[in-house]
């Protein structure tokens, strides 16, 4: 891709930031009626327009400077937009940003019309008049961390309702009689995310909660066997355990003998014989008569995809994973009882030397890196956002700009640019990567090179980011695969 040319600096910043705030105003109006009336989802070099808000259009035009050296011009990008909401588009997902910089920054010199280009470049992304099969039923088992962050997802990207959709939460009853006004509650505001970007009211006498339009039932349960989804009016649902109590085959099989399920993911590392997916690796792994899977662990989603990469382009004789984790809900707020080593001890307080199993996990899905790294882990006294470093040994030698500018180019243009996220900045730090859609983000300014040794640093929310990984998962389970621009066989986001 040829590289943006560069900007002229305003002679009045305050009149260019004025108009430019009411070229992202615009935007909004169009961004919505594409993803609500056709299915068509908007993204600036990954980051979803939809839904936003005119300063965060903004900050999407202003934050690829980070990785291309310079800001999209929002003067540039309505006109991509207009010029698109003249097609007949079916449901797809457009990245309005490189079609940007492609023709303004190349086509444009070659004299093609801006009508003319994107017509030409979304001609495979024009409306076959094929009828969607209706939305896939989704519940949510348990409604912790990730199952009200699965849940925020999910009501998100309903949009024209014709994708998954969520139906039901199941919970054990609690003691309060305002239960269902508590598990909304938790819903609607949350300490690490903020709240919930719409509306949520709770229907008592239909005993279940309404968010941005969605009824989501909720059905109270002890066992996954003791629901009967039919009676709620859920059919051949998709069951999204995120309980932790189940993990092998056995357990979670008992999910299917419940009228109305037809499929379970596990949030969590399965055992056995379970097919741990990785969402932009080897999700091509699930097949159609496949009923229980797993989403692998946070760790597993966000080593894997550099890992892969790395390892494709310099190849990798051996290394180390040691993640530096937020503490998690399976520790304690203060000294007590906990089967495991250590992880009693204050989780406020402490850092806690624990023990991972990502680094075994990986063989699972990359069977390549069998027995060639180790892991460890310390809880650190964060809430959310964790950082994997992964200390390896390369087949070949390297230079920090080599390394980087891989990187780089991976997370902009590769298959795996939903899963690998990229930083350039020397000031970024946690709570900076709350949020983020990725498995994971490159720290470039952290990379260290000697030779053949490389030890990278990686960050990752290990709730929002792992949580769009399992939907993306939920996604090629449920048979759904969105075309894209640029094109890609790996759907979805």
């Amino acid at each position: 891709m040829a590289p943006q040319r560069k900007r002229q600096r305003p002679d009045d910043y305050f009149v260019d930031w004025k108009e430019r705030e009411a070229l992202a105003e615009s935007m909004i109006p169009i961004v919505g009626a594409l993803a609500r009336e056709q299915n068509v989802k908007c993204y600036i070099y990954g980051k979803s327009l939809v839904n936003l808000s005119v300063l965060d259009i903004m900050k999407a035009h202003r934050w690829v400077r980070q990785v291309e050296d310079n800001e999209l011009s929002e003067f540039e990008t309505i006109r991509i937009l207009e010029a698109m909401a003249k097609l007949h588009l079916g449901p797809c997902h457009i990245d309005i940003g490189r079609l940007s910089v492609e023709y303004f920054d190349k086509e444009q010199g070659e004299g093609a019309s801006l009508d003319d280009f994107v017509a030409s470049r979304l001609s495979h992304l024009l409306d076959s008049g094929e009828q969607a099969e209706g939305p896939v039923d989704v519940v949510l088992f348990g409604f912790g961390r990730i199952g009200r962050l699965m849940a925020r997802i999910l009501v998100a990207k309903t949009d024209g309702g014709d994708n998954l959709r969520l139906r039901a939460i199941v919970v054990r009853k609690g003691s309060a009689p305002d239960d269902l006004v508590k598990r909304a509650s938790l819903l609607r505001r949350d300490s690490v995310h903020g709240v919930f970007q719409g509306t949520i009211r709770v229907d008592e006498e239909r005993q279940s909660f309404v968010a941005n339009g969605n009824e989501i039932k909720v059905i109270y349960a002890n066992a996954p066997e003791d629901v009967d989804y039919e009676a709620h009016g859920i059919s051949n649902c998709l069951v999204v355990d995120n309980t932790g109590v189940w993990r092998d085959r056995a357990g979670l099989s008992r999910h299917l003998s419940a009228k109305g399920v037809s499929k379970v993911i596990l949030t969590a590392p399965g055992k056995g014989d379970i097919k741990n997916i990785v969402a932009g690796i080897n999700h091509n792994e699930i097949d159609a008569g496949d009923e229980v899977l797993s989403a692998a662990s946070c760790t597993t989603n966000a080593i894997v995809p550099p890992l892969k990469a790395i390892h494709d382009q310099f190849g990798i004789e051996s290394g180390h994973v040691e993640t530096v984790h937020a503490f998690t809900n399976d520790q304690n707020l203060i000294d007590n009882y906990h089967k495991a080593d250590r992880r009693g001890r204050s989780a406020p307080l402490n850092l806690v030397l624990t023990e991972t199993g990502a680094a075994k996990a990986v063989a699972k899905v990359l069977p390549e890196l069998t027995g060639k790294l180790t892991g460890n882990a310390i809880r650190v006294p964060t809430p959310n956002v964790s950082m994997a470093i992964l200390n390896v040994t390369l087949s070949k030698d390297t230079t920090k700009e080599e390394l980087n500018e891989f990187m780089r180019q991976t997370a902009l243009h590769s298959e795996y640019r939903k899963q690998i996220d990229f930083s350039n900045s020397p000031e970024v730090v946690s709570t900076d990567f709350v949020g983020s859609r990725a498995a994971c983000v490159f720290d470039a300014q952290a990379t260290i090179v000697n030779g053949r040794h490389a030890v990278l640093y990686l960050w990752y929310d290990n709730e929002y980011g792992y949580s769009c990984q399992v939907y993306r998962v939920l996604e090629k389970m449920a048979g759904i695969k969105y075309p894209t621009y640029p094109p890609t066989d790996r759907g979805g986001l």
